[in-house]
């Protein structure tokens, strides 16, 4: 059952979208929205019963089992609860192996949950250029690219999975992204491909170099016997490896793709490339770097933190000069994936436990701050803070207070999902691995709790810009509604799990932690 319910999660988006795809054009345009729904959210509750069932006492893919204790040669393997492997390309020793276990399942759970939750938003609310069919069968499959490299236990077969996402993403932001700027969202779409695909190319070359090192691309194989060596070729395909998973979360400066990506990506759009795929890069890292090239990793470490703690820092200053609410909030996760990012590089059992708390928390904080702006946007025709003027409280009360919850989430409000995993982060950084120099970890640690000052300030920038202000001199725009039932149904859960992850943070660390 549990095999089974992996390739469906892997196989049905694909498939719907295919059919929505063969049939005619007006009967399929009518009800995508609605059959995406459907299958989306059998999904969801697909990927939460595998969870559930992981979580069993007969699961063997505890923490321990995953980590171990983080010794330098095994920082992290692979001990998968279910396993898929049968051979695919046999000349190129290439197998079709897929593996969920504690670390993938929480992630795969977040992708199924913003698919349905954007499925649910279209069956109201659609970009004006319509096309309702193609837009939710590349939602589907996207989902299929998503979980597929969150399962993949291949380095090939990771990266073909890695891959499916990259043109569907490009379509959504080329035809249904900003209607008002045609030419900037073309721009947007193929600095995003561009990039992306640029950063792949060096993935693949890393996986290359692995291959010819350990003579496979197996990586339940890889944790158990990691590529030893801290220079040569295993650094070089570390550093390449890095870097192609850097462009993808992004890390500065190879962040440049992301603001224009948001800011011209329609609301569905936004959600996913924040909610998810950004995750891809984050991910990769845990799942590749650290229990593969321990000793390579080990050695540009230091590297990997401070180019993490500059994205925080200018993260953080780019979102105060920000006069658009979609490029502040694109902005603000060019510093959270930096936390991550640091998080990853203290390879410490605080550092890992706050980049995977961390990577769940900024895609159901983030999903909702981009629903919220796409809110304020179809309102106003606009996401410009200087054309939507303030007093948002008095205009649209539950829109305005829903996104200072949002924010202050964001920020990191004890209490909200946000707090646990930049707190744990900076707490790795203040105890890294014992064999990476703790004096520039301590370093980078004050300077990254900076940017968590930075990060308060912009946020409440945001909120006196957008929401506070004399009513009568920002009259009340032309719309009827201020949070539609759609719009609730869509914003509930996120809402909620933003309070329950952050009162009850051990419901996912208790996975992970070894505190």
């Amino acid at each position: 059952m549990r095999d089974s319910l992996l390739i469906a999660l892997i196989a049905v988006p694909t498939l719907t979208a295919v059919v929505l795809w063969a049939l005619p054009v007006v009967t399929a345009d009518r009800i995508a929205a609605l059959v995406g729904t459907i299958v989306s959210g059998v999904l969801l509750v697909a990927s939460i019963v595998l969870w559930w069932d992981m979580r069993r006492p007969h699961c063997p893919c505890t923490a321990e089992a995953v980590f171990g204790p983080l010794p330098r040669t095994v920082p992290g393997k692979l001990t998968p609860y279910v396993d898929i492997n049968t051979p695919w390309i046999p000349s190129l020793d290439v197998r079709f192996h897929l593996a969920v276990d504690t670390i993938s399942i929480p992630l795969i759970a977040l992708t199924t949950l913003l698919v349905f939750l954007c499925c649910v938003y279209s069956l109201k609310i659609t970009p004006r250029i319509g096309r309702t069919r193609s837009l939710i069968a590349l939602l589907l499959v996207i989902e299929t690219g998503v979980i597929g490299t969150f399962s993949a236990s291949d380095l090939v077969l990771f990266f073909v999975f890695f891959e499916i996402v990259l043109i569907p993403m490009w379509l959504v932001i080329d035809i249904w992204g900003d209607d008002h700027d045609r030419a900037g969202r073309r721009r947007a779409a193929t600095t995003f491909i561009l990039m992306t695909v640029f950063g792949s190319a060096l993935m693949l070359l890393g996986f290359l170099l692995i291959h010819r090192h350990a003579g496979t691309f197996d990586l339940v194989f890889l944790g158990q016997h990691p590529v030893k060596g801290g220079h040569g070729v295993p650094l070089a395909a570390a550093i390449l490896i890095a870097v192609g998973l850097a462009v993808k979360m992004p890390l500065w400066p190879l962040h440049i793709w992301l603001p224009d990506a948001h800011a011209k990506a329609p609301t569905v759009g936004s959600v996913l490339l924040a909610g998810v795929l950004l995750k891809l890069g984050s991910y990769g890292m845990i799942r590749i770097l650290l229990p593969v090239l321990p000793d390579a990793t080990a050695t540009i470490a230091p590297y990997l933190a401070g180019f993490s703690v500059v994205a925080i820092i200018a993260g953080s200053l780019a979102c105060l000069a920000q006069t658009d609410v979609k490029r502040l909030i694109a902005y603000s996760s060019v510093g959270h994936m930096g936390f991550i990012g640091l998080g990853i590089a203290t390879m410490s059992p605080e550092g890992l436990n706050g980049a995977l708390y961390a990577n769940l928390a900024h895609g159901i904080i983030t999903g909702l701050l981009f629903f919220l702006a796409g809110a304020i946007k179809d309102r106003h025709d606009t996401s410009d803070l200087r054309a939507i003027g303030r007093a948002l409280y008095a205009r649209l009360p539950r829109i305005s207070g829903l996104l200072t919850y949002a924010c202050l989430a964001s920020l990191g409000l004890p209490g909200l999902a946000g707090f646990w995993g930049e707190m744990l982060v900076l707490l790795g950084a203040y105890h890294p691995a014992d064999w990476l120099p703790r004096a520039t970890f301590i370093v980078l640690m004050v300077i990254a709790g900076l940017g968590t000052v930075l990060t308060a300030a912009y946020f409440l920038r945001l909120i006196r810009e957008l929401c506070q202000g004399d009513p009568a001199e920002n009259p009340p725009a032309a719309f009827a509604v201020d949070l539609s039932r759609i719009e609730f149904v869509t914003f509930a859960p996120l809402v909620v799990l933003t309070v329950f992850l952050g009162l009850w943070p051990f419901t996912l660390l208790n996975q992970w932690t070894f505190l």
